[in-house]
């Protein structure tokens, strides 16, 4: 693990249809992030957040690809910021928003790499496109953008493309899958583990194969943590939740394993909702797994 973690916030809401995700960054620098790194004697970097501009300044130019435009500028700029962030030897902790922001992210992180695995800790598949999506909601695109698949200015963010190639993608805690969204799964041949997988083999098992499959060939891990992974009765303050999801103590697990891999080399938080939380419960479970993934244990 690297010694300085630089921390990136990104109020983005522009990626999703429901109003509150913009103040993640916030609910989770108030759950003591920065302080918590900090005790597992890390030192921290707070960069503050990327300007991200509201939607009531902004119409919607194609109901396909809600604010497409400011969802591209946001990424670029997230893009550079994180990429000056690597080339300076840290370890990024990005703080959403919606899950929109790893377009960006990854985007800064991919061209470091010759070659990076993925990790997508979600309830969802986050892999529509403009010709699948049900919403029009980029925050469900993601995915399919960092391998290449989806509109143009999405998938060229930071002047390259593809990021991430499918065979070293994992999606881990799947519950919420659209019919066309399985079938672009299939196609690209990524590995998605379900929650069927997780209640039948354990999640010890899962996060086996997944690191294994995330790491195979590749120079790193990018972990990309969206809360509604989590069971809604840990993580209520999420914009999808979705019954029957990862516990609590599942999820530690998981990121201790990360941890222990010593593969991982970046992170996104992403979909912690305030307004829709209860005693920000939603990004204190956040920093607690971030905790585990940087190395906290009981021992």
């Amino acid at each position: 693990m690297k010694k300085t973690v630089s921390i990136i916030g990104v109020p983005m809401d522009l990626g999703q249809g429901r109003r509150g995700v913009d103040m993640g960054p916030f609910a989770i620098r108030y759950a003591s992030v920065k302080e918590r790194i900090e005790r597992l004697g890390l030192t921290v970097k707070d960069q503050g957040n990327i300007h991200v501009p509201t939607a009531e300044t902004h119409d919607i130019e194609n109901q396909k690809l809600k604010y497409l435009p400011e969802v591209a500028r946001v990424s670029e700029d997230l893009a550079s910021k994180v990429s000056d962030t690597m080339a300076q030897g840290h370890f990024p902790v990005i703080l959403g928003g919606d899950h929109s922001i790893s377009i960006g992210s990854i985007a800064g992180i991919a061209k470091h790499f010759k070659k990076l695995g993925v990790i997508w800790f979600d309830a969802h598949g986050d892999m529509n496109t403009e010709d699948t999506t049900p919403s029009g909601n980029i925050h469900g695109m993601p995915l399919a953008t960092c391998i290449g698949d989806g509109n143009e200015k999405l998938v060229n963010i930071a002047g390259y493309a593809p990021k991430l190639r499918p065979e070293n993608v994992v999606i881990v805690g799947a519950r919420s899958i659209d019919p066309d969204e399985r079938e672009l799964i299939k196609k690209h041949g990524i590995t998605c583990f379900t929650m069927h997988e997780i209640d039948k083999l354990g999640i010890a098992k899962v996060m086996e194969e997944a690191i294994r499959i995330a790491s195979n060939g590749t120079d790193g891990i990018h972990l990309s943590l969206d809360l509604d992974s989590i069971d809604p009765d840990m993580c209520p303050g999420v914009g999808t939740p979705v019954l029957g999801g990862v516990t609590y103590r599942e999820g530690h697990l998981a990121m201790e394993m990360l941890y222990q891999s010593g593969k991982v080399v970046s992170c996104d938080l992403v979909e912690v909702n305030p307004i829709l939380d209860e005693h920000n419960i939603t990004a204190r479970t956040a920093v607690d797994l971030l905790c585990s993934l940087l190395g906290e244990s009981v021992m």
